[in-house]
């Protein structure tokens, strides 16, 4: 469903359209680990690969590092460039501000300098859905970076209603034009190699990327970012775990994958249920793995937007937009540490009363 779909929805659950008042600004939630949270921002060309949607250019991408930083810079990071607000309010048709998001308050600052950590950062590669800028995953980031992880969130270019470069230069979602979506899997994996590669170089594309502890990055997306997680991870050894929020796997699913993987979606994504390919992925996954579902949520309610919707009167889900981000936060968390940290989190291990509203499926 688009955001402008799921905003028109989502009136049902709000009574009527209302708007913030007067003098209101858009915030984050704030996230609860005990590290301020730096932010840096890094544009990356692969030399000599076409882009598969503009062939005439060399593929480019925007990376966004969070990171835990030993204190806040004095340099707040914004949520999306002016041009980004714009083009993502006006190609999904919103009855909003082309600026507002360009005046969401993070909770991040502008190259704060970095915590280290004994053994390195885990490394969290974060992959939006088609047509989202990587910024709608920020609350996420800003939770493990806090938490911390370092966090990479990729915006593959041409995929996103508004990707800003260096330069003043912005670029539209050229391949929403005529969605080929095995493809997308199939380019958002050797995206996410290449981000590996230069986040891990010799002299890393980030300045800090020698904190990266190579031996543990996992890659968590939403909707098709989080369908790429397995082609991916069948591309890449490095990847050591995958988290599917709400995507449909829109690939083939004829490959085993030994590596854990978790899928978290909306309550129709259930075993048998409407989207078959989530029990056809689930029977091809042959190691650690779960199967989740949150009730009362919708596609959109594992992004920012579940929160800001709120704030603006208009929630996409029945369940409460704070309450479903801070599930998703809680559940992602809580597979990273126990499969990046090697650490006992009960979440993982069934229903829990904290958060009633999650199921654990079996097929």
């Amino acid at each position: 469903m688009t955001l402008a779909g799921t905003l028109c929805t989502a009136t049902a659950y709000a009574g009527a359209h209302a708007v913030p008042p007067a003098g209101a600004g858009l915030v984050l939630p704030e996230p609860s680990g005990h590290h301020p949270v730096g932010r840096a921002t890094v544009h990356l060309e692969d030399e000599g690969r076409p882009d598969p949607w503009v062939p005439a250019a060399d593929r480019e991408l925007m990376v966004s590092l969070w990171y835990p930083a030993v204190r806040p810079s004095d340099t707040p990071a914004p949520y999306m460039t002016p041009e980004e607000s714009k083009q993502y309010v006006e190609a999904n048709e919103l009855d909003l501000s082309p600026d507002l998001f360009s005046t969401v308050a993070t909770h991040s600052t502008v190259d704060a300098e970095p915590a280290k950590a004994r053994g390195g950062l885990p490394l969290v590669v974060l992959s939006p859905g088609f047509g989202m800028p990587r910024a709608t995953l920020t609350g996420l980031a800003e939770e493990l970076a806090s938490r911390g992880y370092a966090v990479a969130g990729t915006g593959h270019n041409y995929e996103a209603d508004g990707i800003s470069f260096p330069g003043g230069r912005t670029t539209a979602c050229i391949a929403c034009e005529n969605t080929d979506y095995p493809k997308v899997g199939a380019v958002r994996a050797e995206d996410i190699s290449f981000v590996l590669d230069e986040l891990t170089a010799e002299r890393p594309a980030w300045k800090y990327g020698a904190l990266v502890d190579t031996d543990r990055i996992a890659m968590v997306g939403h909707s098709a970012g989080g369908f790429s997680t397995i082609p991916a991870m069948l591309r890449d050894p490095r990847i050591k775990a995958g988290v599917n929020m709400d995507g449909n796997f829109r690939f083939p699913n004829d490959t085993p994958l030994q590596r854990p993987v978790m899928m978290l979606g909306k309550p129709s994504h259930v075993p048998a249920g409407p989207d078959p390919t989530w029990d056809e992925t689930w029977t091809e996954l042959t190691g650690w793995k779960r199967w989740l579902s949150i009730d009362d949520t919708e596609h959109l309610s594992f992004t920012d937007l579940a929160p800001l919707a709120k704030q603006l009167g208009i929630p996409l889900q029945r369940l409460d937009g704070d309450r479903s981000d801070a599930i998703t936060r809680a559940y992602v968390a809580a597979f990273l540490d126990t499969h990046l940290r090697g650490r006992k989190t009960p979440l993982m291990d069934g229903p829990s009363a904290r958060f009633p509203e999650v199921r654990f499926h079996q097929r």
